[in-house]
């Protein structure tokens, strides 16, 4: 996947969004930055693309304008990738998607991979885009997010797994 550097011969906005983001790949490094993984080694470990995938992803949204990159080691130079405003503004896009999924791809008994509390009435959020409670838009900021234990456990075993693999090289 290249630097998008054109716009597509078209006025259709979900054409233009996906020229942007229409891959499993980015969807999944969005997903691990909103999550609050900002450094390389733990969104390649959750994603688990590899390191040029990875690293591609994070150059062409911070191209276009979704991912800042921030120094937090001079030397060797590491960085840290945050969502800008663009990029946070995704967060309704992979609401969608969670809801969606947990709808149509898990079985019930599977339960949510992540709960939701809605801050503002401190009810459980359910798969919005509203609070299944009080009816306000769910925004990011007034969340509490909490991993099922299955989730979390699978979440860690990627990370072990990941470290393994990185010490054995």
């Amino acid at each position: 996947m290249s630097i998008n550097t054109t716009v597509p011969d078209t006025l259709c906005p979900i054409s233009r969004a996906e020229a942007i983001v229409g891959d499993r790949w980015t969807v999944l490094v969005l997903r691990e930055l909103i999550m609050g993984s900002h450094r390389y080694d733990e969104i390649q470990a959750q994603t688990g693309g590899t390191p040029q995938m990875v690293a591609a992803r994070l150059k062409n949204l911070e191209a276009d304008g979704l991912v800042e990159r921030r120094l937090y080691n001079e030397r060797p130079p590491r960085y840290e990738y945050h969502l800008t405003e663009k990029g946070q503004a995704f967060y309704s896009v992979v609401l969608a998607l969670r809801a969606w999924g947990e709808t149509w791809c898990k079985s019930p008994e599977e339960g949510l991979a992540v709960v939701y509390t809605h801050k503002t009435c401190g009810e459980p959020a359910g798969l919005g885009p509203l609070c299944e409670h009080c009816g306000e838009v769910l925004r990011r900021d007034e969340l509490i997010s909490e991993q099922s234990e299955a989730y979390a456990a699978e979440r860690h075993t990627r990370r072990e797994a990941f470290k393994g693999s990185r010490s054995q090289a």
